[in-house]
């Protein structure tokens, strides 16, 4: 795709004021030109603001009250004017090439939405916590709502185009979304057309203790809106998916509240994916080895996060 294409980059900030200038700075060295930067400060209480603006015209600042980060992104959108957005949290950083690598894949007109794979660190000790690398070119609307290896669905990683984005409505405003939203709108992305990825990795995701994902039962209340949301007004024939689907969700949690030692909620969890789509067994039977893979697997050590 030739650089004629305008990009515009909304950043939805919220008392980041530590971390928001290495996120405007990642946008600055893309290496596809882009169009413009719009912080939405949402409501912020720390210096946030101070530092923005210290980024004069290079970023546009938009304020409100606090209202949430789908909220944060739907004003921003509602004032940029490039052709394709792109979505970065002010504690986030991209690789230089991220934009450009997308923008690749738009040459398929049918395309609506592209992500791209993530790392995960840890901002105090450098170690790598996960990777989140896609190894498939397209994935459809039922891959993401079973929650398979499909696209990177956090909104760091995605640049949708204008069209689709208003076509779908963008991002569910209600707070009790949140941390939910992502997926539900890469899912809606995903009903009205393709939607596809990079294999490569091309966000550092920082965990630095208060990421949305991380409070796992404000984490249980977004999924299961957002699950009651899709599944609303269902034709009958939609039942064996939206057991499924449900079943992979309580999975998703059970994992959660395992991880954070609370084990009532792991076994109340396990109990009701089990109800809801019983072939979920055979992934409980080997869960604990799982884990315990995992938790004795040396970290992998991450130089430099922004390279």
């Amino acid at each position: 795709m030739n650089q004629s294409s305008t990009v515009s980059v909304i950043i939805p900030n919220y008392n980041y004021g530590r971390f928001i200038a290495e996120s405007i700075q990642s946008v600055l060295a893309q290496t596809y030109p882009i169009h413009e930067i719009i912080v939405v400060d949402d409501g912020s209480t720390d210096d946030s603001i101070e530092i923005i603006r210290q980024f004069g015209n290079k970023a546009r600042l938009i304020t409100q009250q606090n209202q949430g980060v789908g909220a944060a992104r739907n004003i921003g959108v509602e004032n940029s004017s490039g052709e394709f957005i792109a979505f970065l949290d002010a504690d986030d950083i991209w690789l230089p090439t991220k934009i450009e690598e997308q923008l690749k894949i738009f040459t398929d007109k049918e395309v609506g939405l592209v992500s791209c794979g993530a790392r995960e660190f840890n901002s105090q000790n450098g170690e790598t916590i996960e990777i989140l690398l896609p190894d498939k070119t397209e994935w459809s609307a039922e891959s993401i709502l079973l929650r398979r290896h499909s696209i990177n669905v956090s909104g760091n990683s995605i640049v949708v185009r204008r069209q689709t984005f208003e076509k779908v409505g963008g991002f569910d405003n209600r707070k009790q979304m949140h941390p939910a939203e992502d997926w539900e709108f890469c899912y809606r992305a995903a009903l009205a057309g393709k939607v596809a990825s990079v294999s490569k990795v091309l966000v550092n995701y920082r965990n630095h203790g208060g990421n949305g994902h991380l409070k796992t039962p404000q984490m249980e209340r977004a999924l299961i809106l957002a699950h009651e949301k899709t599944f609303t007004d269902a034709l009958p024939e939609l039942d064996l998916l939206r057991r499924k689907s449900l079943g992979k969700l309580h999975t998703i949690l059970a994992g959660s509240y395992f991880q954070a030692g609370e084990y009532r909620q792991f076994i109340k969890h396990t109990l009701r994916a089990l109800q809801a789509n019983p072939s979920n067994i055979t992934r409980y039977v080997s869960f604990p080895w799982r884990i315990i893979r995992r938790l004795t697997s040396p970290p992998v050590k991450v130089k430099n996060p922004r390279s």
